[in-house]
């Protein structure tokens, strides 16, 4: 989460490939990263428009898109890198085949309301307040993102250690832990970037793209009930350490709840069945992989269940 966004002329993506390239009809989109700061290129034969791109948005390692200004306004670019084609394409969901204009083809207008929401989700510090300002912002997702203001905290545990532990638990009441909210407010907590629930229905995010909302999806499953603390986000995935994807490193934790003998009677420690297939690998089977074409990448699904054969996508 530490490198979810990064000044543009520092993407490590970008800087791999001299010169990115895409063709929509006759529109041909280009990347040039031979010098410190990308140069962002569209052109349709006649007419060619360029801007510098200034932050790059992802870590490069499903997909990266980047931002670019005009006349002190903010524009998305119409095109993203995607690793798994080592190159650039449409930006997932801004794709149009048939643009009015030039203009248009290059980058689409983002307000100032959707910015915030993007450097809120991927910087710490970027508004103070109702400013926005991106001069003082800290890129990625550190401490503060999710632990609140550490100033106080970290002058506490500091005089503490001098102290040799006296006054340790001054110092952890003046920082927010995630850790100690209900499964429910948990899994909202880390939906606030990741989608929640409610997202979902109030914007009506139907199909195989509410795979990315990992929060909706795992509140869906049967399994959640009314909310279990051995399967929230972070009983799974510490966010202090990089993704895991070596899916039996996950499998103690869907042994937390399930037996593994067949024939056991579920206990209020161990409500789920044992699985008459094995105990290894369970996400394999049980969170299959989904691909979403315009994203060219495929993503685990949340909704825990047992897959049967032919089914169609469950909502």
């Amino acid at each position: 989460m530490a490198g979810t966004l990064l000044h543009a002329r520092d993407a490590g993506a970008l800087h791999k490939h001299a010169e990115l390239i895409f063709r929509n009809g006759k529109y041909l989109y280009r990347i040039n990263s031979n010098g410190d700061i990308p140069e962002f290129t569209v052109t349709d034969g006649e007419r060619t428009l360029s801007a510098p791109l200034l932050w790059a948005f992802g870590t490069g390692k499903v997909g990266q898109s980047y931002l670019f200004q005009r006349n002190g306004n903010y524009l998305e670019s119409r095109v993203t890198y995607f690793s798994t084609l080592q190159n650039i394409h449409f930006t997932p969901t801004r794709a149009l085949t048939s643009p009015h204009d030039l203009e248009e083809a290059m980058a689409r207008p983002v307000g100032m309301p959707e910015v915030k929401r993007c450097f809120s989700c991927h910087s710490v510090g970027s508004s103070i307040g109702e400013k926005f300002n991106t001069d003082k912002l800290t890129v990625g997702v550190t401490c503060e993102a999710c632990h609140g203001p550490g100033s106080k905290h970290s002058t506490a545990m500091q005089a503490s250690q001098l102290q040799q532990g006296i006054g340790d638990e001054e110092g952890k009441r003046l920082i927010f832990d995630p850790a100690k909210l209900s499964p429910g407010d948990s899994v909202d907590f880390c939906g606030s970037c990741h989608i929640t629930w409610w997202d979902v229905k109030l914007t009506h995010l139907v199909g195989v793209y509410n795979v990315r909302s990992q929060p909706y999806r795992l509140m869906s499953s049967k399994c959640w009930g009314n909310g279990d603390s051995r399967i929230t986000c972070v009983a799974c995935h510490d966010p202090h350490e990089s993704l895991s994807e070596d899916a039996g490193s996950y499998d103690q934790k869907c042994l937390a709840c399930h037996l593994t003998t067949s024939g056991a009677k579920p206990t209020k420690e161990h409500p789920g069945a044992a699985c008459p297939i094995g105990t290894k690998n369970c996400s394999t089977c049980h969170m299959p992989k989904i691909n979403l074409p315009d994203m060219h990448h495929s993503f685990a699904d949340h909704r825990i269940r047992v897959v049967r054969p032919g089914e169609s996508f469950p909502e």
